[in-house]
């Protein structure tokens, strides 16, 4: 099989974990790394520039929503964040740390096959591409034109910037609280009535069936992703 050539740091105190991840991304195609403990995966960061961590919340010396804390300070390397913990609040704090995605044990190995291809994707993505197309949905940023099935689709203001940021994190799973700060402001992370009826307002504009999302879907009290495939 053709190696693919990413790098992927695997940060889990379980070594059985660890050796079914070895194997099953080694594959197909990944070189994998591995680290018991969060102090051990962030050497591991500066000295093996992995691609992208699959990061366990529950390492023995650092708690994995630190681990990525102290990451993000600096460096965006994707982390998709594996653990059993299947809480709302340890998928908030993960996720507003800035963890990529969540993936809870057990987990399916394709699922977790099609999470490290979209977060690939999003990181390699070059910056300045200014169009999300999925199906009847195209989003062109640069222009600021949104059309479903070839025709223009009329947003608000705060609509359109909604659809933004989600475009933007296309792929990611985006908290309450980033989505109200990035489009309302620091002073609206509190106000989550307002991201739920202009996600409903937006769904009404933009899906074919608002009661069952195609484009926006909805991670149960943790936030919002916008379908990438």
């Amino acid at each position: 099989m053709e190696e693919n050539g990413l790098r992927i740091l695997v940060v889990d105190d379980e070594r059985a974990i660890r050796r079914y991840l070895r194997a099953s991304l080694a594959s197909r195609g990944y070189t994998v790394i591995e680290a018991a403990g969060g102090e051990e995966a962030l050497r591991q960061v500066v000295d093996a520039h992995p691609d992208m961590l699959i990061l366990d919340l529950g390492l023995p010396d650092v708690d994995g929503v630190d681990v990525v804390r102290r990451l993000r300070e600096w460096s965006r390397v994707p982390v998709l964040i594996l653990s059993v913990r299947d809480r709302e609040d340890d998928k908030v704090a993960a996720l507003d740390a800035g963890a990529d995605d969540y993936l809870t044990k057990p987990f399916g190995l394709g699922e977790l096959m099609a999470r490290i291809r979209v977060a690939m994707r999003h990181s390699t993505a070059a910056p300045d591409e200014p169009v999300y197309a999925l199906d009847d949905l195209k989003v062109d940023l640069a222009r600021r034109e949104v059309t479903l099935a070839g025709s223009r689709v009329a947003l608000t203001p705060t609509e359109y910037e909604l659809l933004r940021a989600l475009v933007q994190n296309a792929g990611k799973v985006m908290t309450h609280n980033q989505l109200l700060r990035q489009v309302w402001g620091a002073a609206y992370a509190e106000e989550s009535h307002l991201l739920r009826v202009n996600i409903s307002n937006l769904r009404r504009k933009i899906e074919p069936n608002p009661d069952q999302p195609r484009y926006i879907l909805t991670e149960p009290g943790v936030g919002y992703r916008l379908q990438y495939e």
